[in-house]
């Protein structure tokens, strides 16, 4: 089953494909999501998540093209060797809302050339910048291709994963999971697979790696009390709300990063990682399935925080006011999403237990 009525989908991706300005390439965005948000309520979760993703991606290649003839009319020329623009996050994972702000990246071929430098840094700038003129906010951690430790070459990449991985501390594994999203956006596809492989030939040489990487992931807020009752936030302006994102959504989205990355499952969307733990038994199938149904309730409650428009583009705090989930199944469905969250953890932390005593 597929979105209905798809023709303003098909002149909107037009638009983009075809925006020769800034400012078009704006205007085509905020006519694509127009049409995402009102088909929101009706469209099958998987058909409207993957159309909207596919908006992004669409919108984040034509602004590399752009940035590209930009740099040539000013007098940069064309690129110098070849490179590759690349997603992480929520877009490396094919989930981003219709407010999701920038975590990308850049991966620069080895090629010799005196200006590579001096280009890709006001390159990656300028695509950054281009991005966030669209809508995109700039990433508060700065996983962005502005950033040299986002932006470097093939062989860069390559020590600087390698340096991650044999550090087990907190920020150094922060970042390799952050990494593990990692998917092709525009650019050489030939340097985005060599930077893949080199990523988990790492986790085949180090053994002990799911081990660092679990500790960091079974670390996440509290969202059901002894009791079993859905813990709201207590202080602040959303005193009594529920904070969707980092309460369910991103403590589903790590513990399934963290079994495909154990398993070797090289997908990054969620879906697809819990499809292919699922075809390797990777985990009770139960647990598995459960899992699915919580990362879609996840979803569907991300998707239905309050949003602002702000001179045409989408704003949304990740908030879920509490007294409408209660008047409907919203909060049946929650609690019983949380609970699944809270047996995914508690194996975890079992496995995790298990791990650091063999090591000792």
């Amino acid at each position: 089953m597929e979105l209905q009525n798809m023709a303003p989908w098909v002149s909107s991706a037009e638009a983009i494909d075809h925006a020769d300005t800034p400012e078009s390439l704006r205007q085509a965005r905020v006519d694509s999501q127009k049409w995402l948000l009102a088909s929101q309520a009706s469209a099958p979760l998987s058909d409207w998540l993957r159309t909207a993703n596919e908006m992004h991606d669409r919108i984040a290649a034509r602004a590399v093209q752009m940035c590209e003839k930009g740099m040539v009319e000013d007098g940069f020329g064309p690129p110098p060797v070849p490179y590759a623009f690349i997603a992480f996050g929520s877009m490396g994972r094919s989930e981003s809302t219709l407010w999701s702000d920038q975590d990308n990246g850049m991966i620069i071929s080895d090629t010799i050339s005196a200006d590579k430098e001096l280009y890709f840094r006001e390159f990656g700038r300028r695509v950054s910048a281009m991005l966030e003129y669209l809508g995109y906010p700039k990433c508060e951690g700065k996983v962005m291709c502005s950033e040299p430790l986002w932006r470097q070459t093939l062989s860069g990449w390559q020590k600087q994963l390698t340096k991650w991985s044999d550090d087990f501390a907190w920020e150094p594994i922060r970042y390799l999971i952050i990494s593990s999203d990692m998917r092709h956006i525009a650019g050489d596809e030939r340097l985005s697979a060599n930077w893949k492989r080199s990523f988990y030939e790492l986790f085949r040489k180090h053994p002990d790696l799911p081990s660092a990487v679990l500790r960091n992931t079974v670390r996440h807020k509290a969202t059901l009390n002894i009791l079993g009752q859905i813990v709201t936030e207590r202080f602040g302006e959303h005193a009594g709300d529920f904070d969707v994102k980092y309460g369910l959504y991103i403590p589903l989205v790590n513990a399934v990063r963290f079994l495909a990355l154990q398993h070797g499952v090289e997908e990054t969307s969620t879906f697809k990682r819990l499809s292919r733990l699922a075809s390797l038994e990777a985990a009770p199938l139960p647990l598995l399935d459960a899992c699915e149904r919580a990362f879609r309730i996840a979803l569907q409650l991300r998707m239905a925080t309050p949003v602002k428009e702000n001179d045409g583009l989408l704003v949304s705090n990740g908030y879920l006011a509490v007294k409408p989930l209660k008047q409907g199944k919203g909060w049946h469905e929650l609690r019983e999403a949380l609970s699944t969250v809270r047996r995914l953890h508690r194996a975890l932390q079992r496995q995790l237990r298990f791990m650091e005593g063999r090591r000792s």
